[in-house]
């Protein structure tokens, strides 16, 4: 695949170029699709530990006297009851209840939030933000995605690997938390999440630090067969545990309660933007819904492949993600079909490559971590 002179490179480039990264374009980055290959690299965080290279996405902060009250206005979660060092998953809402993107709300301090937001919707997000923050007196809103590289560290031997090379005590680190420490000797925010399933840790650190860490971590985490993984890795991992990707299961057209996402959406805070639209449908109901479907015949169905419930019927919805998901080991994925035609075990016929094959509704996720 060619890359477009267009595109960005992150400040892990040279690292994964060193350790043989297969380079694709992605959201306007030049970043690894693979390394070693993509089961072997899904297995690893699964089963030990994975390394990723996440510094596309964005750093928005809103900051000022009203900085919580202009968060709650853009996003559909409540974040009324936030402490700092706390993380919220969210969707930015537009005035039809669509989502302008999904974000990771971390609460730096009484009037500072960090908005961690796709790479793809940056540029969007921070117009977006920044016209609704126009001529609002006590909100300042600040696109700071060039001060940091994100690194992920993911899987069930991270918090080990990652305890050898901080003093923070990472056990005091609970899900959807963070800190403010250091990792190497750098000054790093330490947060306990992640985009794949598992226990794990995003690493929000300065550009020029961030080789020297991702160098460390691979060498602590070597004895315990901590791998470099790539963006086909984490794809599938995602799907797996369960979580929605921007472009394919939401988008502007998608409303949070057609995408499943209902528990993010808290009308009893008060007025947000889309409030009225999404107050409608839980009332009312939902037309479509996203539901995950095992395939039955042999194939893989693919973003975009089309659904029909009869043979040679009208196409009822499309698929959003789909593909041989290696832990379950099954062809699996998700797709929007009518609300009457989403319950579990209905029969659905999915066009690939010119035929029809048989898929039904299956749970979803696919996968769920052991917790200790």
């Amino acid at each position: 695949m060619a890359v477009s002179t267009n595109t960005k490179r992150t400040a892990l480039y040279d690292e994964h170029v060193a350790a043989g990264g297969r380079m694709v374009p992605f959201a306007g980055f030049e970043l690894p699709v693979q390394y070693s290959g993509l089961v072997p690299e899904h297995t690893a965080v699964r089963t030990k530990a994975g390394l990723s290279d996440v510094s596309h996405m964005g750093e928005i902060f809103v900051q000022g006297p009203r900085a919580l009250d202009f968060v709650q206005r853009v996003s559909c979660n409540d974040h009324s009851k936030m402490v700092a060092g706390r993380a919220q998953y969210t969707g930015l809402m537009y005035p039809e209840g669509t989502f302008v993107d999904d974000v990771l709300v971390h609460k730096m301090g009484d009037e500072e939030f960090m908005l961690v937001v796709n790479a793809v919707n940056l540029d969007k997000d921070f117009a977006y933000l920044s016209e609704l923050a126009d001529g609002e007196d006590g909100v300042l809103v600040e696109n700071r995605s060039d001060d940091y590289a994100q690194i992920a560290l993911q899987g069930p031997v991270a918090p080990e690997i990652l305890q050898s090379l901080t003093d923070t005590d990472l056990s005091e680190i609970k899900y959807y938390r963070f800190v403010e420490g250091s990792v190497s000797s750098c000054k790093a925010i330490i947060a306990r999440t992640g985009y794949t399933g598992e226990d794990g840790f995003e690493l929000y650190v300065t550009p020029s630090d961030a080789p020297k860490i991702w160098r460390e971590l691979l060498a602590a985490g070597a004895p315990h067969g901590l791998i470099p993984a790539g963006l086909g890795a984490r794809d599938t991992l995602r799907l797996e545990a369960g979580m929605s990707l921007y472009g394919n299961e939401i988008d502007e057209t998608t409303t949070p309660l057609e995408a499943g996402l209902g528990w993010i959406v808290k009308l009893k805070k008060g007025d947000f933007i889309g409030r009225d639209v999404l107050e409608r449908q839980k009332e009312e109901g939902v037309e479509r819904k996203l539901v995950a479907f095992e395939m039955v015949d042999r194939g893989i169905a693919r973003h975009g492949f089309p659904v029909r419930l009869t043979d040679g019927g009208e196409q009822v919805g499309a698929v959003t993600s789909g593909t041989q998901l290696p832990t379950v080991g099954k062809a699996m994925g998700l797709a929007y079909v009518p609300t009457e035609s989403s319950e579990l075990g209905q029969e659905l016929l999915i066009e690939i490559r010119g035929r029809e094959a048989r898929a039904k509704v299956a749970s979803w996720p696919f996968y769920s971590r052991k917790k200790k």
